[in-house]
């Protein structure tokens, strides 16, 4: 992937575009930084029985990052981890513009004619307000 020394790969629970990403960045010497977003914690779930949701969303992001950890050290890449909590097209926009990506890699489900007319779609969101190339990866 020439002239791309910086990628962005975001995650949503599907592993092809870090797979991907981790391809393409083998052959150039690139900086990679995973992205994972996380809804934000709103409201109140003490009738959840958990007492204290903070230390269980933590855990469940320890665990994706171990995850995303394992898969980047069996490709023998290095990559930088980021959680972020929020609307998952803002947050990506904004670690592309941080980070100054040459590219974000994401992926997208599989949508039926009825998810494609309701829209609300964060790959569309995001190839809309990019400040770099969205390679959309599709399983």
């Amino acid at each position: 992937m020439r002239g791309c020394r910086k990628i962005l790969i975001a995650v949503n629970g599907c592993k092809e575009p870090l797979y991907h990403g981790l391809k393409l960045a083998s052959d150039e010497k690139t900086w990679i930084t995973v992205i994972k977003v996380v809804p934000p914690y709103e409201g109140d779930l003490d009738l959840t029985g958990i007492k204290n949701i903070r230390d269980v969303l933590a855990s469940e992001s320890k665990k994706a990052i171990s995850e995303i950890d394992n898969i980047a050290e069996a490709e023998m890449a290095l990559i930088k981890t980021r959680i972020e909590e929020g609307e998952a097209h803002k947050k990506i926009i904004e670690v592309a513009h941080e980070e100054r990506c040459d590219i974000i890699i994401m992926g997208t489900p599989r949508r039926s004619w009825f998810r494609r007319i309701l829209g609300d779609n964060v790959v569309e969101r995001v190839i809309k307000q990019a400040p770099c190339p969205v390679l959309v990866v599709t399983p």
